[in-house]
């Protein structure tokens, strides 16, 4: 592991540990490195910026301050192309323009060095990807989703039925290529998938969600998974 990604690494760790704190040797441990290195990447931490404490003795050792924010870590240039290509190759994702706004705010203060060597390698990645939908029609499922709103849409299914249906917003998911918003169909009184190019209008409207869960979903494929991508 190269040490921007490190200071990231750790600096995340630090965070979810919250007021218990690590022991330097703990934290040498889980990167495998030296105690001494563990206490340099700390000291350069604090010296960015991050509000990083130390409590001496047995039971002590380093954390972040609660509620403080950290500055920004630096990216490695692998790790900013990775970013660019998942949006790049996913642009009917949902908030997938909020995920481009924020690495271009990302890039903008990489250092000049890891910022023309993440351009010279992301030029080394093509993606040929399918145009997305309507931007206003995402925008409205999106913030549906977010408000948990019933969406009011206007589909129509794959036999060319068009229904115009309120709509409580559970759960965005993706398989075989394809976006699909699932949610609590009040027309047929039931959970239903709506392919998302399927969807030719869409409203968001005043009335809250009645709160229905993802497990009435029903059980997700093995290979299924959240994005928040939380480590193991």
């Amino acid at each position: 592991m190269k040490r921007a990604e490190r200071l990231h690494a750790l600096s995340e760790m630090l965070r979810r540990n919250g007021s218990r704190g690590s022991s330097a040797e703990r934290l040498a441990g889980e990167f495998g490195v030296s105690v001494r290195t563990v206490k340099r990447d700390l000291a350069a931490l604090e010296n960015s910026g991050a509000p990083v404490w130390s409590r001496p003795g047995p039971g002590g050792g380093y954390g972040l301050a609660v509620g403080a924010s950290l500055p920004p870590v630096s990216l490695s240039p692998a790790q900013a192309v990775a970013l660019l290509a998942a949006v790049s190759a996913a642009p009917d994702a949902p908030y997938a323009d909020l995920a481009a706004a924020g690495i271009q705010k990302i890039l903008d203060v990489l250092d000049p060095g890891t910022r023309a060597r993440a351009d010279e390698l992301a030029g080394r990645v093509w993606v040929n990807a399918v145009p997305p939908s309507s931007r206003t029609i995402r925008s409205a499922l999106e913030e549906a989703m977010a408000e948990q709103r019933v969406i009011r849409i206007r589909y129509t299914s794959r036999d060319g039925t068009t229904t115009t249906r309120d709509v409580e917003p559970v759960l965005f998911a993706s398989t075989n290529g394809q976006w699909y918003l699932v949610g609590w169909c009040r027309l047929r009184n039931a959970m239903r998938w709506f392919t998302v190019s399927r969807i030719e209008r869409a409203s968001i409207t005043k009335t809250a969600c009645g709160g229905h869960t993802i497990q009435e979903v029903g059980e997700p494929p093995a290979n299924a998974r959240p994005v928040h991508g939380r480590g193991g």
